[in-house]
């Protein structure tokens, strides 16, 4: 662990000046010439390319209300995933730690998408958090956020080309291709109807924003719901449906802006999704995240 954390502070020291420890902790620093703090976190990889880590809730009270940023670290990767703690800040808040006062905290490093887990918050999906840039741009608070320029449908397009671009097959529902902008990207092809053995769900199935599905296959890859002005919690309970009747799904998404990730947050901890096992299931993504997906994943930038 010393050796990676040693690298990420050269690289740190190296990009942005100067850095002091806080207090006691060994795990807390300061940019001398921007005041930003850092929170640095290491976990070994573990079984399912995941890490889990324990965010002490004093650290976490010491980044309240300022520019701070939690660096989580592991062996071998390749961009450090540096989190803005003020992006995260309610729903932290929204939770209490564990007995021993940490907040436990897992990644799961996955090709369908990098997600951390805050236990009985929720998953969230941590994409556009790869790499320097995102703390460059806040440090020179010259941040722009992308996700105020995307409509509804454009979201549902960017999804249905993520989804294509790893080669599953798109549902979208009739009624919002013809709102598709392909001015964003490149066309692709949308299945007419779900393929067999999703019968008893697939009145709700039809509801869904976009659904991926293996190609080829009959099994549901992905399910995203895009709330960009409806309740969450409608969404939320159309993916409860679906799980109650096909347990055999195990990705669904809600997909909104990032004000409102407190509220995914809030209402995906209802007794009702955690007796089921949505709460554990369902991921929140922002706009921003699914811009950042597509750049990576396609290699191109859109002007927003």
């Amino acid at each position: 662990m010393s050796s990676v954390k040693h690298n990420f502070l050269e690289q740190l020291a190296a990009k942005f000046g100067r850095l002091k420890k806080i207090g006691k902790s060994q795990s807390l620093y300061q940019l001398e010439d921007s005041s930003a703090l850092i929170y640095i976190r290491y976990s070994k990889v573990h079984s399912r390319n995941s890490c889990f880590y324990g965010l002490r809730s004093e650290d976490l009270h010491e980044l309240e209300g300022k520019l701070s940023f939690i660096c989580f670290l592991w062996e071998g990767q390749q961009e450090p995933l540096i989190l803005p703690f003020p992006d995260y800040e309610d729903v932290f808040q929204s939770v209490s730690p564990a007995s021993d006062g940490q907040y436990k905290v897992q990644l799961y490093l996955q090709e369908e998408g990098n997600e951390l887990y805050i236990a009985r918050a929720g998953r969230f999906n941590v994409d556009s958090y790869f790499g320097w840039e995102g703390m460059h741009k806040q440090i020179e608070t010259v941040e722009s956020k992308v996700d105020v320029s995307f409509s509804h449908y454009q979201i549902q397009t960017f999804l249905g080309a993520i989804g294509k671009a790893k080669e599953c097959d798109i549902w979208i529902p009739q009624n919002d291709r013809g709102l598709l902008d392909w001015s964003l990207v490149k066309p692709f092809s949308i299945r007419p109807t779900f393929p067999p053995g999703h019968e008893r769900i697939e009145f709700i199935l039809r509801e869904i924003d976009v659904v991926w599905i293996q190609k080829g296959g009959n099994n549901l890859r992905a399910l995203y719901e895009v709330e960009h002005s409806t309740p969450v919690y409608s969404g939320l309970l159309r993916f409860n449906d679906i799980f109650l009747l096909s347990p055999e799904i195990q990705r669904f998404a809600i997909v909104s802006n990032e004000s409102r990730r407190s509220v995914f947050s809030r209402q995906i901890n209802r007794p009702t999704f955690r007796v089921s096992g949505l709460s554990e299931l369902c991921t929140f993504f922002e706009y921003s995240n699914v811009y950042s997906w597509y750049q990576r994943l396609l290699g191109e930038k859109i002007e927003v």
